[in-house]
C-alpha cells in the first residue's frame, strides 16, 4: 500500500466569506425601550473547489425584531478550504457535513458577534452547535418517507 492512499484530511484556509449589516428602521427604532426578538438562522453548504479540496460554508443570519420592525439583520458567511483525498466516498458528506463545519463554525461565531457589537448593539452569542445531529436530521429529512408507513398503536 502506498503512502499516497492514506485519507488526507487538511485545513487549508478559513476566511469570512461575505458579512452584511441592515439596520433599515435606524435611527426610530434605536429609541424604543422594548426588548427585541431574536431569530438566529444557521446554514452549510459545500462544493469542490479544485481537484481534492472543497470549500466548506456556513452561513449565520441574526434578525432581531421590535413588534414587526427590524432592529438589524446580520448575515455572515464564514467559510474553509479543505485538502480532502482518499476518503471512501459514502464518508464525503459526513465530512463535508460535520468535521469542516466543526472547524469553521468557531470563527463564525466571533464575527458575527464583532459584527453585531460594532454595530452599537449588545452582543448576539451563537450557541455551541452540534453538526452531527444537525447532519443526521438533514438526512433523516430526505429520506424517502417509508417511516411512515409503520404505525403505532
Amino acid at each position: 500500500m502506498a503512502d499516497n492512499d492514506n485519507p488526507v484530511f487538511q485545513i487549508q484556509r478559513v476566511y469570512m466569506k461575505e458579512a452584511s449589516l441592515e439596520q433599515p428602521n435606524s435611527p426610530a427604532i434605536l429609541l424604543e425601550q422594548e426588548q427585541p426578538t431574536v431569530d438566529i438562522q444557521l446554514g452549510v453548504e459545500a462544493q469542490q473547489a479544485a481537484d481534492g479540496l472543497f470549500e466548506v460554508c456556513v452561513t449565520a443570519t441574526v434578525t432581531t425584531k421590535i413588534k414587526d420592525k427590524t432592529v438589524f439583520l446580520v448575515e455572515v458567511k464564514q467559510a474553509g478550504i479543505f485538502e480532502i483525498r482518499n476518503v471512501p466516498q459514502e464518508q464525503m458528506q459526513a465530512v463535508m457535513g460535520i468535521a469542516c463545519p466543526q472547524i469553521v463554525y468557531p470563527y463564525l461565531r466571533a464575527n458575527v458577534s464583532d459584527v453585531i457589537t460594532r454595530a452599537g448593539f449588545p452582543p448576539v452569542h451563537l450557541a455551541e452547535i452540534n453538526f452531527q445531529a444537525m447532519y443526521e436530521q438533514q438526512q433523516a429529512a430526505q429520506q424517502p418517507q417509508a417511516s411512515s408507513i409503520i404505525t403505532t398503536a
